[in-house]
């Protein structure tokens, strides 16, 4: 078996392990990162998501081959970011997160919203959100917390 080499959350690991295996397992399993959730498995729900390279991917669709050689940031790793703490902030202001179950998700979603377009519409945040899924907060608070997130915010992304 060869060597599957990665950047994860700032750090270069290796692992020896079959390369299809989804991400989502080898990240929970062998890094016991579980803020990284799996909700529907299909890649429909977006508690899986993860930074790729600074885009939003779901891991459960994302075979471990897939990430040679790319960089990969999990909530664990994107708490330790000035971003996180805006994001967090914003959230908790207008009750973005209720359960807290697809927080992880919703939030790498945003940062990857707004690293690539620091001033998003409301309509544009509903668009690039919307493969992201919560049962308790009717989104309207989602959106609100990442307008609020891209003002506070201003200059980091």
């Amino acid at each position: 078996m060869t060597s599957i080499k990665f950047r994860l959350n700032g750090k270069d690991v290796a692992v020896d392990l079959d390369p299809s295996m989804r991400l989502i397992d080898v990240l929970r399993d062998h890094f016991s990162l579980k803020g990284v959730k799996e909700g529907c498995g299909e890649g429909s729900c977006g508690a899986c998501v993860v930074l790729m390279d600074g885009y939003s991917v779901n891991s459960c669709l994302l075979p471990l081959a897939n990430v040679e050689g790319h960089e990969i940031v999990t909530i664990e790793g994107f708490k330790e970011t000035k971003q996180f703490d805006v994001l967090q902030k914003a959230f908790a202001e207008v009750g973005g997160s209720q359960c807290g179950f697809c927080s992880p998700g919703m939030i790498i979603a945003a940062q990857s919203l707004l690293s690539h377009n620091p001033h998003p519409t409301e309509e544009e945040i509903k668009a690039h959100m919307s493969g992201n899924l919560c049962r308790c907060t009717g989104y309207q608070a989602i959106v609100q917390a990442v307008v609020i997130a891209s003002k506070k915010g201003a200059g980091l992304w």
